[in-house]
């Protein structure tokens, strides 16, 4: 019962994720870019994928790794549910393979609440993952909070590339 629900949820995201003809992503830096269904820059595919359609070969671990969020939450953008149900497809077709969700904050807030709020990001992550067919074993989460930025500002553009999590495949 539960592998139904699963597939229903999973369907349901895809469906909802290919409705639209054009959208708006964010690259690995932040950056919107736009994406279409013809396969224009920024779009979201697994590598070995062909944009033509076809598939070139074996579906390999998707390219972007890199969640972002806004500031103080936890919650997935919509931008990026398309990222994780690729990683969820790849990971469900090889269970053997694993990853760690890496949780980071920015600066803000104190030491022990940006730890808290890098597992809840990175937590957030998993669940998606889960409800999409990957196995829990496979996943390990691991938070940072603030004390691995990317960015070393004290501004906007620097907090918002360090709220993030990172998913890193195992051997890499």
């Amino acid at each position: 019962m539960r592998r139904l629900v699963n597939l229903l949820i999973i369907f349901g995201l895809i469906f909802a994720l290919t409705g639209c003809g054009s959208t708006t992503k964010k690259d690995d830096e932040g950056t919107s870019v736009a994406a279409t269904e013809g396969g224009a820059e920024g779009e979201i595919k697994l590598d070995g994928e062909s944009t033509e359609g076809g598939a070139t070969g074996e579906v390999s671990i998707p390219e972007k790794r890199v969640i972002y969020f806004e500031f103080d939450s936890s919650n997935i953008q919509s931008d990026f549910q398309e990222v994780i149900t690729a990683h969820a497809a790849y990971l469900a077709a090889h269970p053997d393979t694993t990853i760690v969700l890496e949780g980071h904050a920015d600066e803000r807030g104190t030491r022990e609440y940006n730890i808290a709020l890098g597992e809840r990001r990175a937590r957030a992550v998993q669940q998606l993952l889960t409800l999409q067919g990957v196995v829990e074993k496979q996943i390990q989460v691991i938070s940072f909070g603030e004390e691995r930025p990317v960015a070393m500002g004290h501004d906007e553009s620097a907090w918002s590339l360090n709220r993030r999590v990172e998913i890193l495949y195992s051997g890499q």
